[in-house]
């Protein structure tokens, strides 16, 4: 068994690349759904642009909390690393000027599908590349500092400011595809450490609108293996 410098058993921080592959795969993913859109389709365009909007915030309090809640740990208990955590936290502000060029091009392009929609693409590209290289900087370089130095109800903090802080209309949206993409001992621990009302609000309602607005948008975006709680 992996330990810390502390002889305590290292964290399980896989979580984070299930979280990681919701950007990979939505944003991967962006350029078909946007292309398959018809030139005059006003209403497919608002359900796509809304469905890309909410991975944006998503993507917006998932790095927030990153500089909320990880980094200035990390930098106060490996001092030695400080360099390496620098450069992979100042690639936030790269990926904000790039969010910030696709929220402009998802609205531009909902408006009118068939004159925006390959600046669109390429708005949603240019985030995606930026988005794989900085995840890869994370789980290679800062997880495993992470699962060192972190405890485990400091990681915990990270998905519960992420809720609290989500400002989107859906959810039930996010939630789906994180669990899509976990273990089945990960969606178990997930779910156990929520709310109960915010796990009402998936039994009752999240976990169908869910199914039902991805098969909507880009059925792909399933992960088939999972079987969700």
């Amino acid at each position: 068994m992996t330990t810390t410098g502390s002889d305590r058993p290292a964290l399980d921080v896989t979580d984070m690349i299930a979280v990681h592959r919701v950007f990979r795969d939505t944003l991967g993913r962006a350029a078909a759904v946007i292309g398959a859109v018809g030139d005059g389709d006003i209403d497919r365009a608002a359900t796509v642009a809304n469905f890309f909007d909410n991975i944006l915030l998503f993507l917006h309090v998932h790095h927030q909390g990153e500089d909320d809640l990880m980094f200035p740990v990390l930098r106060q208990r490996c001092p030695d690393q400080r360099e390496l955590i620098d450069r992979v936290a100042s690639q936030h502000g790269d990926a904000d000027e790039k969010v910030a060029a696709a929220e402009g091009s998802l609205r531009a392009w909902s408006a009118n599908p068939g004159a925006e929609a390959k600046r669109c693409a390429a708005a949603m590209n240019a985030l995606g590349g930026h988005l794989e290289a900085h995840f890869a900087d994370e789980e290679h370089a800062l997880l495993p500092l992470c699962a060192q130095h972190l405890s485990a109800p400091e990681w915990g903090a990270l998905p519960g400011h992420a809720m609290a802080s989500f400002t989107g209309d859906k959810i039930w949206l996010i939630l789906g595809l994180v669990a899509d993409r976990m273990t089945a001992a990960q969606r178990d621990d997930m779910f156990a450490h929520m709310p109960p009302p915010v796990v009402d609000m998936w039994t009752n309602f999240g976990r169908q609108a869910f199914a039902h607005l991805v098969a909507q948008v880009d059925p792909p975006l399933r992960v088939p293996a999972a079987e969700l709680p």
